[in-house]
């Protein structure tokens, strides 16, 4: 499906002319068919051969430009109507303006009415004005309701634009701007809108952005036809499940789960108009939604954009902004997670940081300015992950990537040629580069590195041990290596060099058991002890238990319990122990 808006002056003949294109009734009011007088949208389709083409039909009023915005926020190309008898007229000009703010590049020109004057008049006012906008040079048709004349050039024309239209992502997450909410007699909430990108299914889950509250689409619709599956660019229909009347409106979105931000400050850079001459309080119309909206300029096209509502806005949006005199001119949103204006010079710096932002979202770009980021964060705000996760779902700039692996490298050189020292823990190295993750961490070292017990290690060293610390806890399984069960002095400790800090760490890397703080056994020497208490009649009492190892009651305590945790003793209910496990 292709989905094309109106626009024009009112009393042009958009209605009218869909009326002769689809034979369907665009004006769903009665007032709007007494009147003869669009208000709000309406929606109306036709075959186009290489599939439906639907119309979302727009007031020409000057009283209706912000049904006319959210009828044309959506939609990718545009249907301008101008009368052949009255030409180019003021909601001509605005409603252009407008288009040209949303950057809408794809459009076909209607001169109707042609059969109360010849068209080439207003055909050629109307062109020149278009042409100088983001719809570029466009095709005309003169064409005349009443009469049916040009009818058939109009609809091939209107054929060929849909086939100019660039394709949308199926794959895309859903962003449904709602343009209208009913009840539905039986069948309950109903909301309508245009489907940009992504697809929506009977049983999928979206989010309402305004309030998180997660509906259940019971139905799909499109065209008034129950369907299996809606795929943007679509004209939808959705019966949420469990929504209640009023909870939905014109303005909300509705979201795949967990793939946006709601946002009430942007950065954005202006079109079509300056920063200094905007009013400080304006409308800002984007999708379907239009809120208030304060206006600070930052830079020479750059504005600071301060919403009275949070919106689910993306990098690369293009939102108009109104006065009460009508149409100022447009932005495209630049960034959506601001830095705060909170220190003096800070909104200088920052229109120099913007000057760099293209108006096109940029993976690359916005990858380098977060350097580490959630991939479910660039996603959130438009932005398509230019690399894969480094750990998690952390995203991490190229060249950042390289400076981390350097001066991590760097730091655990240090480390290693400072004999005393531990090698360098995984979290002070997170500290130390300012990482968000210690998963990060690993995946930053270079080859020949590893992480040990939360240290990092060269893969061949053979504990997590100081040089230091290792040769003193070497030097004390040589002096104690044919001792038996000896529990060494704190003296004999010391004058190893063996400090609170060295044994804590030997402790941690399985070189030595604290088994009290001031009892500590080399490991090999709890195995020995684990073998001669395997040798004695089981089960055996703790007095029995220190006879045999020729120590005190001090050391044997801690050691049976010890053991017991360990799984490789049990006490029995009458109080002694038995070996349960070498």
């Amino acid at each position: 499906m292709h989905v094309i808006a109106t626009a024009g002056h009112v009393d042009h003949g958009k209605s009218a002319l869909l009326r002769a294109l689809t034979g369907m009734e665009p004006d769903r009011w009665e007032e709007e068919r007494r009147r003869g007088l669009t208000i709000d949208l309406g929606f109306v389709w036709m075959d186009g051969g290489r599939g439906p083409i639907a119309f979302v039909d727009v007031p020409g009023h000057e009283r209706f430009v912000g049904n006319m915005l959210a009828g044309v926020g959506p939609v990718p190309a545009v249907l301008f109507v101008v009368a052949a008898d009255e030409g180019w007229m003021p909601q001509s000009a605005e409603h252009l303006l407008a288009l040209d703010a949303l950057g809408v590049r794809h459009g076909v020109l209607a001169v109707t009415k042609t059969d109360l004057m010849e068209p080439d008049l207003a055909a050629e006012e109307a062109l020149d004005a278009i042409r100088r906008t983001s719809l570029g040079e466009v095709r005309w048709v003169g064409v005349s309701a009443r009469t049916g004349d040009g009818l058939s050039e109009l609809r091939g024309a209107l054929e060929d634009l849909a086939v100019e239209l660039p394709d949308s992502d199926a794959t895309a997450a859903v962003r449904l701007w709602v343009d209208r909410s009913f009840i539905v007699r039986g069948a309950g909430l109903v909301v309508t809108g245009t489907l940009v990108a992504g697809t929506i299914r009977p049983g999928d889950t979206l989010e309402l952005a305004r309030t998180a509250t997660r509906f259940v689409v019971r139905e799909v619709q499109s065209l008034n036809q129950r369907v299996d599956e809606a795929v943007g660019v679509a004209r939808v229909a959705l019966n949420l499940r469990g929504a209640q009347r009023g909870e939905l409106r014109r303005g909300d979105s509705l979201m795949t789960p967990g793939t946006y931000r709601s946002t009430a400050v942007a950065d954005a850079r202006v079109r079509l108009c300056r920063p200094d001459d905007l009013p400080r309080e304006l409308l800002l119309h984007v999708g379907t939604a239009t809120v208030e909206c304060g206006v600070r300029p930052v830079g020479a096209d750059t504005v600071r954009l301060t919403m009275g509502t949070a919106l689910p806005l993306r990098v690369g949006d293009r939102v108009v902004l109104r006065h009460d005199r009508g149409v100022a001119g447009g932005a495209v949103v630049l960034d959506v997670e601001p830095p705060l204006f909170n220190r003096r010079g800070a909104a200088r710096s920052r229109a120099g940081e913007l000057d760099g932002y293209p108006d096109t979202p940029d993976g690359p770009g916005e990858l380098h300015r977060r350097g580490i980021v959630r991939e479910g964060t660039l996603r959130a705000i438009g932005v398509e992950p230019p690399v894969p996760p480094l750990a998690g779902d952390w995203l991490v700039d190229p060249d950042l990537y390289r400076d981390l692996r350097k001066r991590l490298a760097a730091m655990v050189t240090r480390r290693a040629h400072d004999s005393s020292a531990s090698p360098l823990p995984v979290e002070e190295a997170r500290k130390a580069l300012e990482l968000p993750d210690s998963r990060l961490v690993p995946a930053l070292l270079t080859p020949g590195l590893a992480v040990r017990d939360g240290m990092i290690v060269h893969v061949e060293a053979p504990d997590t041990l100081a040089p230091a610390v290792r040769q003193a806890v070497e030097a004390l399984e040589r002096r104690l290596a044919d001792s038996g069960f000896t529990v060494p002095a704190e003296d004999d400790l010391a004058a190893l060099g063996l400090t609170a800090a060295g044994i804590a760490a030997a402790v941690r890397a399985g070189r030595l058991v604290r088994l009290a703080p001031d009892v500590v056994l080399l490991s090999g020497t709890v195995g020995r002890a684990v073998t001669v208490l395997a040798g004695l009649p089981q089960p055996f009492t703790v007095s029995e238990a220190r006879q045999a190892l020729g120590t005190t009651r001090k050391v044997i305590v801690p050691l049976l319990e010890h053991l017991a945790m360990r799984g490789r003793t049990r006490r029995t209910e009458d109080g002694r122990h038995l070996v349960t496990g070498r």
